[in-house]
């Protein structure tokens, strides 16, 4: 079969990631255009893919006037403008693939999913990346095989780690709400769709709590400046971006996160200019962030089996931990290995899944390359089964981050409806 061509909607570190797939896998698909506003993003694509001047554009608005001229887009613009472009490309008849979170509205999401349906002739999927991991399907399967009898109760647990907090959350891109989405929405969206996948019943009701505790004004140290390189404590501060990002150039690191702080070259001058002049080199207590730190969310899904998800910035980033309590016995999971306790036999078995790195520099231990073969797969062989992340289903668990949030801030228990 032909490789799909695929047009690309933004070429950040996520459209990057799925385009240098593409790049592996000549055979299943090619990239023909992309739609980004930084040149040098912009051109880093069409490098790679020795693209003609007249397939770049700076808006994406540029790729949709044209007729359609590929089979399917990837859609990595950042949060707040996905809506538009999701819901004209599906218009053109064009497969999407479109980063999490679907649209930073409730009535937004319901938009695209509704322009999806009345087209009815595409293939769609939302990268929810945690459900096509090696370590995933092996759970599933356990579960699904009744290994621990009925699901009663979920503890899953998101450390997202000290440094990608301060990166991602407090100085950079996902900071405000206004400008991105609501921290469970941004970061947790994947937790929440994937505890449902794993339970394969709705959330009926949930409720939350949570708040931006640390990163603010009234934290910061005496003495403290609003710039880490002119800061008299900062030697005392681990969230230093200093010590956090020269520290990684001292390992021989270059790419993510490094590569959000410059385009072009990455090395100690590079960063250090960045940390001097960019706004990844200002004091976490001193950012214009909003998202909140920490939050818990307790969700009861239909049957009545329950799950409680906490959310929490103060950690090492070393993978989500999960224990799934059921009817006959329990499971406890790391990301990597799986612990299955029988309550007959009182025995044990772990089973290490050979998961690659679980965080978004190690591919999301493998689930960035399986969800583009999954897309690519059903695009090419017009089979909407390997695609694990459905319209309504992703709709289903977006709905329940978005009550999760309302009950949060009403301080109430929420019921989803459809």
């Amino acid at each position: 079969m032909k490789p799909v061509k695929v047009v690309v909607i933004g070429a950040g570190s996520r459209g990057t990631a799925y385009s240098r797939y593409i790049d592996r896998h000549r055979d299943d698909a090619v990239v023909v255009g992309v739609a980004e506003p930084n040149e040098f993003r912009r051109e880093r694509i069409a490098e790679m893919f020795s693209l003609p001047g007249e397939n770049l554009w700076a808006d994406w608005t540029e790729a949709v006037s044209r007729p359609r001229f590929a089979d399917a887009a990837i859609i990595a613009t950042p949060d707040a403008i996905h809506t538009a472009p999701a819901i004209a490309l599906a218009e053109k008849g064009y497969h999407i693939l479109l980063e999490k979170p679907m649209a930073p509205t409730e009535a937004d999401c319901r938009r695209i999913i509704q322009a999806v349906e009345d087209r009815g002739d595409i293939h769609f999927a939302v990268c929810h990346v945690m459900r096509y991991t090696r370590y995933t399907q092996i759970l599933k399967d356990i579960v699904e095989a009744g290994r621990i009898g009925g699901v009663v109760n979920v503890q899953h647990i998101e450390p997202v780690g000290y440094w990608h907090q301060a990166h991602s959350f407090v100085r950079g891109n996902w900071r405000k709400e206004g400008e991105s989405s609501p921290m469970l929405l941004a970061k947790s969206c994947h937790d929440i769709d994937w505890l449902r996948y794993i339970v394969a019943r709705p959330c009926m009701r949930v409720s939350s709590f949570g708040s931006l505790f640390h990163f603010r004004k009234s934290n910061q140290p005496g003495g403290a400046a609003d710039r880490c390189v002119e800061c008299g404590v900062e030697a005392d501060c681990p969230y230093s971006a200093r010590k956090i990002y020269m520290g990684m150039i001292a390992e021989g690191r270059t790419g993510w996160p490094l590569d959000v702080l410059v385009d072009g070259e990455v090395n100690a001058e590079t960063i250090t200019r960045a940390l001097r002049e960019g706004p990844y080199g200002r004091c976490v207590y001193a950012c214009d962030n909003d998202v909140v730190d920490h939050q818990v969310v307790n969700m009861e899904f239909d049957g009545g089996a329950t799950a409680s998800f906490t959310m929490t910035a103060f950690n090492l980033a070393v993978g989500r931990k999960t224990r799934i309590h059921g009817t006959r016995g329990e499971i406890y999971g790391d990301g990597r290995n799986i612990t299955v306790t029988d309550f007959l036999s009182d025995d044990s078995e772990t089973i290490d899944t050979a998961a690659a790195d679980a965080t978004i520099s190690g591919g999301h231990g493998g689930g960035d390359d399986r969800i583009m073969g999954a897309f690519l797969a059903a695009v090419s062989g017009d089979d909407p089964s390997m695609i694990l992340s459905g319209p309504r289903e992703t709709l289903e668990t977006h709905l329940a981050v978005f009550a999760a949030e309302r009950a949060r801030r009403n301080g109430r228990v929420e019921t989803l409806s459809a």
